[in-house]
C-alpha cells in the first residue's frame, strides 16, 4: 500500500490549535492513519522512522496521550523521551524559549501537555522541530482528531453529520467545534449559559470559519436530536478542583444518561476519558451498546501515528516491506 503522495508537510510545522490544519490536511492524516492501522491489525508495524526521537514534555498527568504517543513512536521504529517537571519546563530555571531551542537539538518532534496554553505557544515559537499540542487548557486537537477519525470509521463520510456535546464547553468541545466546521459537520453544545463558549472563542470561530454550523442551547434534548455522536467530558477538569461543587450543581441536568439517548437511538456515544461515572455519564451509557469509548481511546494511537508520519514525512513507502 503506497504512502499517500504529497501527504506530509515540511519538517518544522506545528499543531497547536485545530485550525492549524485544513480539511485536506485532515483527509491526508486520516488516510495515513488508516493505512498504518490496517497494517498494524494485519501484524505489520511500519518502521518509518528508525533513529528518530520524540520528546514528551508534560506538565499534567496522562494515560492516553502519553502512552499512545510513546507506543506510536515505538511502532514507527523510533523512540520517545518522557520529560517531566525535573527538566524545568515553564519554571524559573530557564525561559521557555531557551528550553525549546535546546530541546530541538536533541529530538525530532515535541509533544507538549501544558497547564497554560500560552506556554505551548511560546515553545512552538522557539522550537526548530514540530510541536504538537498534547492538551492545553484551551484545546486538545489530537483528541478531537481521533474522535472524528473514529466516527469516520463507523459512517464513512462525515460531512453534514451532527455532533452534540453535552456539558462544559471546555478545551475538547472547542477543538471539536473547530474540526466540525472544517469538515462541514454540524456542532451543537448543550450547557448552562455560564458554561457555554465565551464570546472571544465565538468571535474567533466566526472569523476563521464563517460558514460553520455551530449551535448553543440550554436544552440537551434539542442538542442531541438528529445527532450522529453524543459526546461528553468531565465537568471538572484538572486545575478546576476548587469549582467542583459549583460545577456539579450547575451541570447535573446535563448528564448523559439512558433517558437522553432515547432521543437519538442511532447515535454513537463518545467520551475522551477519564470519566466520572455517575456524574457526566451513567454506567448504562458508557458501557452500553452505543458507546465507542474504548475504540475512540485506541484510535488515539493510530491517529497520532498518522499525524507523526504526516508531519515528519516517510523514510520509505508503506509498500516497501
Amino acid at each position: 500500500m503506497p504512502f499517500p503522495t504529497n501527504a506530509h508537510r515540511h519538517f518544522g510545522s506545528h499543531l497547536i490549535v485545530p485550525e492549524d490544519l485544513s480539511a485536506s490536511d485532515i483527509t491526508a492524516i486520516f488516510a495515513i492513519s488508516q493505512d498504518l492501522q490496517t497494517a498494524f491489525e494485519a501484524g505489520h508495524r511500519e518502521v518509518l522512522f528508525p533513529g528518530r526521537v520524540l520528546g514528551l514534555v508534560f506538565e499534567k498527568p496522562s494515560l492516553r496521550t502519553r502512552v499512545s504517543f510513546e507506543a506510536a513512536m515505538v511502532h514507527l521504529g523510533g523512540a520517545s523521551l518522557f520529560l517531566g517537571e525535573d527538566t524545568g519546563f515553564s519554571s524559573s530555571r530557564e525561559s521557555i524559549a531557551d528550553f525549546g531551542r535546546v530541546l530541538s537539538q536533541y529530538v525530532d518532534a515535541i509533544v507538549c501537555r501544558v497547564k497554560n496554553h500560552e506556554s505551548l505557544v511560546q515553545l512552538a515559537a522557539a522550537a526548530a522541530v514540530p510541536v504538537i499540542n498534547g492538551l492545553s487548557d484551551y484545546c486538545h486537537p489530537c483528541q478531537a482528531l481521533a474522535d472524528i477519525y473514529t466516527l469516520k470509521q463507523h459512517v464513512g463520510s462525515v460531512a453534514g453529520l451532527k455532533l452534540a456535546f453535552v456539558g462544559d464547553g471546555n478545551n475538547v468541545a472547542r477543538s471539536l467545534a473547530v474540526l466540525c466546521g472544517l469538515l462541514g459537520m454540524r456542532f451543537a453544545l448543550a450547557a448552562p449559559k455560564a458554561y457555554q463558549f465565551d464570546s472571544a472563542f465565538c468571535a474567533h470561530l466566526k472569523t476563521i470559519l464563517p460558514a460553520a454550523d455551530v449551535m448553543e442551547t440550554t436544552d440537551p434534548v434539542v442538542a442531541v436530536e438528529g445527532a450522529a455522536v453524543v459526546y461528553t467530558d468531565v465537568w471538572t477538569s484538572m486545575g478546576q478542583e476548587q469549582e467542583r461543587a459549583k460545577r456539579i450543581a450547575a451541570l447535573q441536568p446535563f448528564q448523559v444518561n439512558e433517558a437522553l439517548l432515547k432521543h437519538c437511538p442511532d447515535a454513537l456515544f463518545m467520551h475522551c476519558l477519564p470519566a466520572r461515572r455517575g456524574e457526566e455519564v451513567t454506567d448504562g451509557v458508557i458501557d452500553g451498546p452505543q458507546s465507542v469509548v474504548v475504540q475512540e481511546a485506541a484510535n488515539r494511537m493510530h491517529l497520532q501515528k498518522g499525524l507523526l508520519a504526516w508531519m515528519l514525512g516517510p523514510t520509505r513507502p508503506l509498500d516497501a516491506r
